[in-house]
């Protein structure tokens, strides 16, 4: 007997989650290298758990649940951290944090109502993408190249501008979607989290 949940991509997301603390503590530090090597393997780890369960089927309700979970987590407290270091980011930070926020308040009135969340859609994981390499583009441009400060302000400021222009874009459409999935009656939408967490078990062949 297996629990269904017990995959690769899953572990993955967990993985990603685990790593956070890391990160924090790497770049609080000043080890910026060992810090962007962290963020590398869990944006890694992000790229390759939805090939990995579709490819070998393993996509299970609590996995898409915890995809976005650990992008969120990773997300507000890469955030959190840049933004001690550069204050210019706080406004992202205040866009970001808003929408996770009323997203998660979303995604927990849907399972009150025995609904599932929202799995992560493709503009989502731009969004993410967009997030990440505006991050990486401040820090490596102060921490490691030295730019000129008139250059680092336009294109940091540029960075920041289009990636939050994105995250507004993806909190309307996934809203549209919340809307979609509470109104439906199709029972493909229907959730019930303590059975799935336990998860049906099946016998190996």
């Amino acid at each position: 007997m297996r629990n269904q949940n017990l995959t690769v991509p899953n572990a993955m997301s967990l993985f990603r989650i685990l790593v956070i603390p890391f990160f924090a503590v790497f770049f609080l530090q000043g080890n910026l290298t060992a810090a962007i090597v962290t963020l590398a393997l869990s944006g890694l780890s992000d790229a390759l758990d939805g090939m990995v369960a579709r490819k070998f089927n393993q996509i299970t309700e609590l996995g898409k649940m915890l995809d976005p979970l650990a992008d969120k987590l990773t997300q507000g407290t890469v955030a959190v951290c840049i933004a001690v270091r550069y204050p210019a980011i706080c406004p992202l930070l205040f866009l970001l944090v808003t929408k996770e926020l009323v997203m998660l308040c979303g995604a927990c009135y849907l399972l009150h109502h025995k609904k599932k969340p929202c799995a992560a859609k493709w503009y989502g994981k731009v969004s993410t993408t967009l997030f990440y390499l505006a991050i990486a583009l401040i820090v490596v441009m102060d921490g490691f190249m030295k730019v000129p400060t008139e250059t680092f302000n336009l294109v940091s400021n540029l960075a920041l501008v289009v990636t939050a222009a994105f995250m507004i874009y993806t909190f309307v459409r996934y809203f549209g979607v919340f809307r979609e999935i509470l109104r439906s009656k199709d029972g493909r939408y229907d959730l019930n989290l303590p059975e799935e967490i336990r998860a049906k078990k099946s016998r190996e062949p």
